[in-house]
């Protein structure tokens, strides 16, 4: 079973979502700025990417300057601190598929889990 976690506003997001479609395969949607991980997720969802949390923190967002998350000295637990209180600061889309997850930007990279 595949999860996506999707934002509905966002046309990559969208595009994902509909390969996941073609593909035919099951797949849960979660929406994850209605549905908000919890610090254990988020943590689990970090180490299926293989990522640092400041490599899934998007740095485009106002809330990203306006929490002062672009100071390089931040530790790790303060910026999935702020990953868990502003969700919307978690890149988008996420695939998890088992142990496996990956950023699928672009869609392409969704392939990788199978």
């Amino acid at each position: 079973m595949l999860t996506i976690y999707h934002n509905n506003r966002c046309s990559k997001s969208r595009e994902v979502l509909s390969l996941l479609e073609q593909l035919g395969r099951p797949f849960v949607v979660v929406n994850y700025l209605n549905e908000p991980l919890d610090e254990t997720a988020l943590r689990t969802l970090l180490q299926q990417l293989q990522l640092s949390p400041r490599e899934l923190l998007r740095n485009k967002e106002d809330e990203y300057k306006s929490m002062g998350l672009d100071n390089e000295n931040l530790s790790d637990d303060i910026i999935i601190q702020a990953m868990l209180s502003q969700p919307k600061l978690i890149e988008r889309p996420v695939v998890v598929h088992g142990n496996k997850a990956v950023i699928a930007r672009p869609a392409s990279r969704l392939l990788e889990l199978f």
